[in-house]
């Protein structure tokens, strides 16, 4: 039996307000010693998640902002698959709306709705660093944008959640409401773009597993793509209440602590 491990990345395996995977170094360790790929499944753009990639010496496949895209590394699968464009040394599987397009949505909403809404494309470095407590050189490259657009609501947000849901599909489009932001992307989601992943596994791997992990509801279509979908705690000692699927295990740990213990138990468990 192989696994593959799909995760997300902030709140998952990164600390939510840290942004440090040190809690989860013994299960990394762990997958490494097992050659047991990982793939990130994340909001986060591919700039951002590259950063990871050399941290942590990854050489898998990654699937950036919200399922918009799926980076897969030339020579990397042994059997054809499709794609749609190539970047540098990766063959692209591209799934979202173009974020020009996103923008041009984003923009309309803002005049129609009657609060405040900031999108990463009206802020500079700066001021995604003050919002987000990245690092400049990190909110530089959370705002090179592809195909999906982050976005806060200033204000009564429940009073016009529905009026922005409404004109998000009036244009064909989707939304995720993750830990910190809104996310306007085409259609597209994680759950998608591991699907299509998972697939072209398979025709390498005949007994495979899937395995994902995330923390919050724009994590969903993930969990329920995978073969074995487990949650992490959110910060403040809790389940996502909103995800009830009674399929997805729940593990005690918050964000990494908890990413960590789920991979140990994974493993132990092929290993015994």
């Amino acid at each position: 039996m192989k696994y593959i491990i799909f995760t997300d990345l902030d709140g998952t395996l990164i600390d939510h307000d840290t942004y440090s995977y040190e809690p989860a170094i013994p299960a990394l360790k762990l997958l490494k010693k097992h050659d047991i790929p990982l793939i990130f499944c994340t909001s986060k753009t591919r700039s951002e998640i590259e950063v990871y990639v050399k941290k942590l010496d990854i050489l898998h496949p990654f699937i950036s902002e919200n399922g918009g895209a799926v980076f897969i590394p030339k020579g990397y699968f042994d059997v054809d698959y499709d794609y749609t464009a190539i970047h540098e040394n990766y063959n692209v599987i591209e799934l979202g709306t173009r974020y020009s397009k996103l923008r041009q949505v984003l923009e309309e909403i803002k005049g129609l709705v009657d609060v405040d809404i900031i999108g990463f494309g009206d802020l500079d470095d700066e001021g995604v660093s003050k919002d987000t407590g990245l690092d400049i050189e990190s909110s530089r490259l959370a705002k090179m944008r592809e195909y999906d657009e982050a976005f806060k609501v200033i204000g009564q947000e429940e009073k016009v959640a529905d009026r922005i849901i409404d004109i998000i599909k009036s244009h064909g489009l989707n939304y995720t409401r993750g830990g910190r932001y809104w996310h306007l992307i085409g259609d597209n989601d994680k759950g998608k773009a591991v699907k299509i992943l998972s697939d072209i596994y398979r025709k390498q791997f005949s007994d495979l597993q899937t395995v994902g992990l995330g923390d919050s509801l724009n994590d969903l279509p993930m969990l329920q793509s995978v073969d074995i979908p487990y949650l992490v705690k959110k910060p403040g000692g809790k389940h996502d209440e909103s995800i009830t699927d009674s399929h997805i295990y729940k593990i005690e740990g918050i964000g990494p602590e908890g990413w960590n213990q789920a991979i140990i138990n994974l493993i132990s468990d092929k290993t015994n």
